[in-house]
């Protein structure tokens, strides 16, 4: 393989060690691998078939991952209504009826994401968008993808009526007649989605898959967490592999079952055995997703104490103790890494717990386990992250005080529990690992507003907004590090993250340092070019 020389800029080794470690003389990459650095770099310039790249006075750094994101549902997205640009919910309905209007032969409407705000209590009614689907089944996803809006086609579809009893561990949300407004939530949407609605065909998912990847190579994302991953979904994967039509890594991580995980432990085994026989660099399927509770803004995510705009309501979780603790086990026996969605600190609280007992029956095999969110952590546990050594995952574009968060989120939690969201800074500060991701389509997978939003604790577009929570700030080295070395770690990858010599040569150009820059100004760098083991993937 040719030896590819950057100079011109500077080379940000190791962002955790920012200091010391940068140099703007030059890299060297051959192999896949950094092969020289500075001025042992300069001279390999002059090999045959040598590849020289000018930074232009830009920044080469470590490549970025995202630690928790659903690529193939949000490349999915793109296939139906463009609701999440719509402001309000006439702009929802006009994007919907639009699309409609284009695609007059579909059997059903499915698209994705309406902003749950513009609704009171996130509450949406089946007959708002009768008025522009009429008897054709319509499906909308909450950016949350906890929730769905359905019109009154899509409910007769599935049978619900006011005699359909709430399914286990979800929510059909009613009127006062107890009737089915058009508002579902967690297995009561996930279920509709996965038994009633007609499912992409593996061509469209191969295809979205593909678009979502090109997306995050363009932005200088080398490795992505799938968080969500059905039995379904591993054709689609392995497709792609045989395709060559995957532009990042990804690593799957299998979804646990509270009703069937016995049945799927041998099912898991023997996935991740079919990927790993793949031997394909850019798949992995290492890791279990646990889902143990909701979200807040729906009063689903598990609480410790009851919401405070709600005193009967503590919240929905998926598992009981005994049953969480009981697959957390199994599933790190066959030594898989955990990885659990946590949003409530009784989440919290419990997926510590079970990492915990889990760990007991080996004490001393190394694991890289994960806690995905951590949204709202009681202070009294903040400790844990680090003397467990579990990964702390958060999604930082979500530590800002946003309308989600004002409109929502502080008044169902209510004091002191609304400063006890997103304590990026306390955990990091503890000694744990912390990591990075963005949830889309949740939110943006754009990891340049999120890194400022990370060091600022508000949105990039008003640099004089006041801080969130300052005290959770970090500062932009730790920021960039969480992308890079933290992902690293929780990628099972400890040969990245890093641009030392002997390291995978993952590397992004920027136009400028983000640790020079200001935060504000994170979110207008330039990716120049985006390098996966050496590979040109942008």
């Amino acid at each position: 393989m040719k030896t590819t020389v950057f100079t011109g800029g500077t080379i940000l080794i190791d962002p955790a060690q920012a200091g010391s470690s940068v140099t703007s003389s030059a890299l060297a990459m051959r192999d896949g691998v950094v092969v020289a650095i500075g001025s042992e770099a300069e001279p390999l310039a002059a090999e045959a078939n040598a590849e020289v790249i000018d930074l232009e006075g830009g920044t080469l750094t470590p490549a970025v991952g995202d630690g928790h994101a659903h690529p193939m549902l949000g490349g999915l997205e793109s296939l139906g209504p463009a609701i999440r640009q719509a402001s309000d919910i006439p702009g929802i309905l006009e994007a919907v009826a639009t699309w409609r209007a284009e695609h007059p032969e579909a059997t059903w409407i499915v698209g994705g994401s309406y902003d749950a705000t513009f609704a009171p209590g996130g509450y949406f009614d089946a007959h708002w968008l009768d008025e522009v689907t009429g008897d054709t089944p319509t499906i909308l996803r909450s950016w949350d993808y906890h929730t769905v809006w359905v019109n009154s086609a899509a409910l007769a579809a599935a049978g619900i009526t006011a005699d359909t009893p709430d399914p286990a561990l979800g929510r059909i949300v009613r009127r006062a007649d107890g009737s089915p407004l058009g508002t579902l939530q967690e297995a009561a949407a996930n279920d509709f989605l996965a038994n009633i609605v007609p499912s992409f065909t593996l061509e469209e998912r191969i295809d979205a898959l593909e678009r979502a990847t090109r997306t995050y190579a363009a932005q200088g994302t080398t490795w992505i967490q799938d968080a969500w991953v059905e039995a379904s979904d591993l054709e689609v994967y392995l497709a792609a592999v045989a395709q060559d039509r995957l532009h990042t890594r990804v690593n799957l991580a299998f979804r646990a079952d509270p009703a069937r995980w016995r049945a799927q432990l041998t099912e898991f085994v023997t996935a991740r055995a079919q990927v790993r026989d793949l031997a394909a660099d850019r798949l992995s399927g290492e890791t279990v997703k646990f889902f143990l509770d909701g979200v807040i803004e729906s009063h689903t995510a598990a609480l410790i104490e009851p919401y405070a705009d709600l005193p009967d309501e503590r919240g929905l979780p998926n598992w009981t103790r005994d049953e969480l603790f009981a697959a957390t086990q199994a599933f790190d026996a066959e030594g898989f890494q955990l990885h659990l969605h946590a949003i409530g600190d009784a989440a919290n609280r419990n997926a510590l717990d079970a990492l915990e007992a889990a760990t007991l029956t080996d004490p001393d095999r190394e694991r890289h386990h994960v806690i995905a969110h951590v949204a709202l952590l009681d202070p009294a546990d903040v400790s844990r992250f680090a003397e467990l050594n579990v990964i702390a995952n958060f999604e930082p574009y979500w530590a800002q005080c946003d309308a989600v968060m004002r409109d929502l989120t502080i008044p169902h939690l209510g004091e002191p529990r609304d400063t006890w969201q997103y304590l990026i800074g306390s955990v990091e500060r503890s000694g744990a690992t912390i990591s990075f991701g963005s949830d889309w389509p949740v939110t943006t997978l754009d990891w340049r507003p999120a890194l400022s939003t990370a060091i600022t604790r508000h949105s990039h577009e008003d640099a004089c907004a006041d801080a969130w929570l300052p005290e959770e700030r970090v500062d932009a080295a730790t920021a960039l590090a969480a992308y890079t070395k933290g992902i690293a770690r929780q990628a099972l990858a400890q040969d990245r993250g890093t641009l030392a010599v002997g390291m995978v040569a993952d590397a992004v150009w920027l136009s400028a340092d983000p640790l020079s820059v200001t935060p504000e100004s994170i979110a207008d760098l330039t990716v120049h070019g985006t390098w996966l083991a050496g590979e040109r993937t942008h």
